[in-house]
């Protein structure tokens, strides 16, 4: 049995810098892993299996419109082989919910596949084969906090960052990722990501300050098509020791970064008091030094 963890992806900003001819969108944004993580086993199997169980599992999209099913046979096609797995996937993370998750499970499923069939590749490879299955999956496939640029294909480590302490929310509302950009296409223009350069190695207060100094672009469409996402924007900002209130990728879920571990956890359990029906999680997300 193979089990690998499939963390989120969080969106620490994100610009929309462009649009190409094909209509997709180009990206910068600074993205991190952490605080919550979907879990899969694998084993040896006559054919592709996949149960899924877990608090979202109700709300994972079943058959072929699933992405580990895609995955695993895409690999399979891939090596000239059968997909043949049984797959378990605990579903912790919400889904549709900016945090990445089915492209993690993606990711995760494209590594322990190949080490399950005994598949030899390098790092470029599976990175293309997971582009094929969505903008998402390289960098969570890469796994490391890093910068993503063009349409998730360009991705640069970034390394020194401090321990980030961070509150997650998510409302509970439904928020489809085509329709946020619509909603931005027709209101906004891309612009040019501005952000100050990185300092080497910064304290939490400096990364703190720097991450303020940028944004995400999807915010106010998102906002326009769900307002409970301001609602969480500002009571997260409103916590004592928020450093940093912010949607993660096209909503909508916001994080908010905390000065220390114990005000990210009493913000988190302030919120789960007065907001029952939020889900609500904490942690602290670490980086490479």
């Amino acid at each position: 049995m193979i089990r690998r963890q499939a963390p989120a992806k969080i969106n620490l900003d994100l610009f929309v810098t462009g649009r190409r001819a094909d209509g997709y969108h180009e990206l910068d944004s600074l993205v991190v892993f952490g605080v919550v993580a979907d879990e899969l086993t694998f084993e040896p199997a006559a054919e592709l299996e996949l149960v899924v169980t877990g608090p979202f599992a109700e709300a994972v999209p079943h058959g072929e419109a699933n992405l580990v099913l895609q995955a695993a046979r895409l690999l399979a096609d891939w090596a000239a082989r059968r997909p043949q797995a049984r797959i378990h996937l605990h579903k912790r993370i919400p889904p549709a919910a900016g945090l990445g998750g089915g492209s993690a499970d993606a990711a995760a499923t494209l590594l322990a596949l190949a080490e399950l069939w005994g598949i030899r590749w390098d790092l470029a490879e599976a990175l293309e084969l997971a582009a094929e299955l969505g903008a998402d999956v390289p960098v969570c496939l890469w796994g490391q906090t890093a910068r993503m640029r063009g349409v998730g294909e360009r991705l640069d480590p970034v390394r020194g960052l401090p321990p980030l302490p961070l509150v997650l929310v998510n409302p509970g509302v439904e928020l489809a990722t085509a329709r946020v950009f619509e909603t931005f296409a027709r209101h906004h223009r891309p612009q040019p990501a501005q952000r100050p350069p990185l300092p080497v190695t910064p304290t939490l207060p400096i990364f703190g300050w720097w991450l303020g100094q940028g944004r995400n672009d999807l915010e106010p469409a998102a906002c326009t098509l769900a307002p409970m996402v301001g609602e969480v924007l500002a009571r997260l900002a409103a916590c004592e020791g928020c450093l940093v209130a912010r949607m993660s990728g096209s909503g909508p879920t916001v994080y908010g970064l905390f000065d220390r571990p114990t005000a990210a956890q009493a913000a988190a359990e302030a919120l789960a008091a007065e907001c029952p029906r939020w889900w609500i999680t904490h942690g602290v997300v670490e980086t490479p030094p």
